[in-house]
């Protein structure tokens, strides 16, 4: 398995995520959105992979939500743009494995992936 987690470091469900692979002893990648990010071929990938709509990724509880106004704009390019700009807006987890990924905390679906092996 090849797991990156994107997510920051203050939410409580990145670090769940996090500690379900440390105790499997599933080797992952943590990619922090606010310091790193990810580039906008990763986020293509992760949304063909994912299944969703841009308004699904989007966590309009986070702080920056209503700053951004991402709400606001009418197309699906401009919000786009700006959720690659803010990406502290993305729902997390984001747990990807290959072309599979999960959004959110999914033990579950996780498992299926160790099985899978």
């Amino acid at each position: 398995m090849n797991i990156q987690i994107y997510g920051t470091a203050k939410c409580f469900d990145t670090k769940k995520a996090q500690r379900y692979f440390k105790e499997r002893n599933i080797r992952f990648q943590f990619v922090d959105l606010s310091k790193y990010g990810m580039s906008k071929g990763e986020y293509q990938s992760i949304k063909r992979a994912l299944g969703m709509k841009l308004d699904d990724l989007v966590n309009e509880k986070s702080k920056k939500y209503e700053s951004s106004f991402i709400k606001y704009l009418a197309s699906e390019e401009a919000k786009e743009e700006k959720l690659l700009e803010n990406q502290e807006l993305f729902k997390t987890p984001i747990v990807r494995n290959g072309k599979k990924a999960t959004l959110g905390y999914c033990p579950d679906e996780w498992k299926k992936w160790e099985e899978e092996k």
